[in-house]
């Protein structure tokens, strides 16, 4: 446990420096002094009306998403018992994508698209799961019956259909609106309106996931023992599933579809810090959101004041990394 406090601390550590990089950070640059008399007294100058009103908001938004989707992602991991799954691989954010895509597409507003992108997610969860329903209920049946791969093959099969129902969206939209869809499909924190859904989100999944750490590092053994020792495998999986479907459509509602957090994060802490549920999770809610929070950062100041989609930063960054873990060992539980 000490173990695990002092690798928390330090994520937490790192997770505030990268919020004060990201508040002091944009076209307008604050000095240390100057950012914190903004945040103590934000009315009294123009520093506290940038940080309160423009940064701090979206400075939240970033952590809660890329703390979602990483946490998801570590959740989806242990599910298929695949380094390489993640809410993105089973078509989860492709139909959130394609809900919210055709709202743009049909010129509503920002809610009717947060509206939009929640259904498609929820429309999506129900797919993948309605599809593999079947091997859910012999699995309680047979008991040692594993339904991953089916689960897997599923979700990648509906990903391709979301991909391409993505794909006709763009192709008819017309172009006042393509640049505003094409923004939000590669992941766009500019104008987020709210944080505060995606910050208790956040907190809420991962207090329910947490106490089924155990059962997680027991599933991860093998299905046969984790039903000896009394594991309610069927049940367990549902849940977990259902955990990571809500994380997703969460952040794709709230920044729009920004990949690789979900599967770099979880992969890199898995490497690095073992295979043990009981550290991973937290430790995957806080490096995914500080990750998530330098690549906005990044996206608001290389090329100020133009800013760039937050998921471009998040892809040139997480091919090449995700293709340097795959050539290390993971570390022994």
């Amino acid at each position: 446990m000490r173990r695990a406090l002092i690798i928390w601390l330090s994520l937490a550590a790192a997770a505030l420096a990268a919020f004060a990089l990201a508040l002091a950070s944009g076209s307008t640059r604050l000095p240390p002094l100057e950012l914190l008399q903004g945040l103590l007294a934000p009315g009294d100058s123009v520093a506290g009306e940038i940080v309160t009103r423009l940064r701090l908001p979206r400075a939240l938004a970033a952590f809660a998403v890329g703390g979602l989707l990483a946490l998801a992602g570590a959740l989806m991991q242990v599910l298929l018992r695949n380094p390489l799954a993640d809410p993105y691989v089973l078509g989860l954010s492709g139909g959130a994508a394609v809900g919210a895509l055709g709202a743009m597409l049909a010129g509503l507003g920002a809610l009717a698209v947060n509206l939009g992108a929640s259904a498609g997610a929820l429309l999506a969860i129900g797919l993948v799961f309605g599809f593999a329903r079947h091997d859910f209920a012999r699995q309680q049946m047979f008991g040692a019956l594993d339904a991953s791969p089916r689960l897997l093959l599923t979700g990648v099969i509906m990903a391709a259909g979301w991909g391409a129902l993505i794909t006709l969206m763009l192709t008819l939209a017309p172009a006042s609106r393509l640049r505003g869809m094409l923004f939000w499909l590669m992941g766009d924190l500019n104008g987020v309106e709210s944080w505060v859904p995606a910050l208790l989100a956040l907190a809420c999944v991962l207090a329910v996931s947490y106490p089924a750490a155990r059962e997680l590092n027991v599933l991860l053994r093998g299905e046969v023992l984790a039903h000896a020792l009394g594991v309610r495998v069927v049940a367990l999986r549902r849940t977990i599933y259902l955990l990571a479907s809500v994380a997703t459509a969460l952040a794709v509602t709230t920044a729009g579809a920004v990949g690789f957090v979900g599967l770099v994060v979880p992969h890199a802490l898995r490497l690095a810090l073992g295979n043990d549920q009981r550290v991973l999770l937290p430790a995957s809610a806080l490096a995914g959101g500080t990750l998530l929070l330098l690549a906005d950062t990044a996206a608001r100041t290389l090329l100020a004041p133009q800013q760039l989609p937050v998921g471009v930063i998040t892809a040139l960054v997480g091919v090449p990394a995700f293709m340097f873990l795959l050539t290390r060992r993971p570390a022994r539980t």
